[in-house]
């Protein structure tokens, strides 16, 4: 018996945004069991950095090479092989007995989790129609995805809690074959004839700068900023971001298009988001170490504290899309990366009192969420 139009989508729809719980997932249920991951696979903390950086690395260097590859190739087909790679190396995170295999396991699995993201809006813009259906879709996707980053730390907290840390990674593999399940029986598949080319040296050049920046801010406190292995780092990092530009200004069909600059309304996001990224985001590995290792809070209840940091990100971009349909982006993002920076102090206020705890943190916690959920959305 065949499915109607509507079902499929309807089963299509669950996929997608069960891909999406599972990227969200593995951005803020980790850092919770940081402190944990640091004790019994016997690391230390630029093992734990490493073990977020490696995913969060991985996936942002992929979408745009992974977007030309869907195109040319089959979005479907493409989902369907990340959803595979994304559920082994799932498996291979759970079953990791020391830090090395574990950062290498994530960071394939962020290669993988970039994979679907990508293929997430591309099969959602082709399987719903224009207008109030596709508005839909993407709302409930955006909602799941809001939840996964939103509901993270209390849900790695009380895996760890009741069985133990292998879990928080083996949990995405039975997930993955259910969304496995609904993909082969509902999406369709969809592909551009005019897909440009696949631009490798961008891609390698790009991937290698990225890295080679996040190395030199992880490694250098101990290498010592200015020591030969710090500032060759920092050199190799420039000159492959120099040759990025330069073949992406050369190539014919390059993987970004910087004329887009041209454009302030993007500029001013594109930069917001920068801001924001490089402020917020660190803190969801530092935070949980702070509350285990600094307050003594057991894993559930440093999730429980570190939900006040997160779930305004699920809270407040539909009011953040309303502000700026009013007052327009250039004037909502700067006043997001405000808030954020009011949190951070509040924060820093907070954590300075010989009785610091979840509830002086609590203000800026909040502050700061809401500041990420005003620039998110935009």
């Amino acid at each position: 018996m065949s499915l109607s139009h509507s079902s499929k989508n309807i089963i299509a729809l669950a996929a997608i945004c069960l891909s999406a719980l599972m990227f969200g997932l593995e951005i803020s249920s980790v850092p919770v069991i940081l402190p944990t991951l640091e004790k019994v696979l016997h690391g230390n903390l630029k093992d734990m950095q490493w073990i977020m950086n490696a995913y969060t690395i991985a996936s942002t260097t992929v979408l745009m090479a992974v977007g030309t590859l869907a195109d040319r190739y089959g979005r479907r087909r493409i989902f369907i092989i990340s959803l595979v790679l994304f559920g082994i190396t799932s498996l291979i995170c759970g079953l990791a007995q020391s830090t090395s295999v574990l950062i290498v396991s994530r960071f394939l699995q962020g290669v993988s989790a970039g994979a679907m993201l990508i293929c997430q809006i591309a099969i959602l813009s082709h399987q719903f129609q224009e207008g109030k259906e596709r508005s839909k879709a993407f709302g409930a996707w955006g909602i799941v995805f809001g939840i996964g980053l939103g509901f993270g730390p209390i849900i790695g907290g009380m895996i760890v809690a009741v069985s133990n840390w292998h879990w928080v990674f083996l949990v995405h593999v039975p997930l993955t074959i259910l969304t496995l399940i609904f993909v082969l029986g509902s999406v369709e598949e969809s592909s551009d004839p005019q897909a440009k080319k696949l631009d490798i040296i961008g891609i390698v050049t790009l991937s290698l700068t990225v890295f080679g920046l996040a190395y030199f801010i992880t490694q250098g406190p101990e290498l010592g900023f200015t020591s030969i292995a710090a500032i060759s780092t920092l050199v190799a990092t420039a000159t492959c971001f120099i040759i990025f530009l330069i073949v992406e200004k050369l190539s014919t069909h390059p993987m970004f298009d910087f004329s887009v600059f041209r454009i302030r309304n993007f500029s001013v996001a594109l930069f917001g988001s920068v801001g924001m990224n490089f402020s917020f985001w660190p803190f969801m590995i530092y935070l949980p170490i702070y509350f285990q290792s600094g307050l003594g809070y057991g894993i559930v209840a440093a999730g429980l504290s570190l939900l006040a940091y997160t779930l305004p990100t699920l809270v407040i971009p539909p009011l953040a899309e309303r502000l700026s349909l009013r007052y327009q982006p250039r004037i909502v993002i700067p006043s997001g990366l405000f808030i954020i920076g009011m949190g951070f102090i509040l924060m820093k206020f907070g954590s300075d009192g010989d009785h610091a705890s979840w509830l002086t943190m609590l203000p800026g916690s909040l502050l700061a969420g809401i500041g990420l959920g005003l620039t998110t959305r935009l």
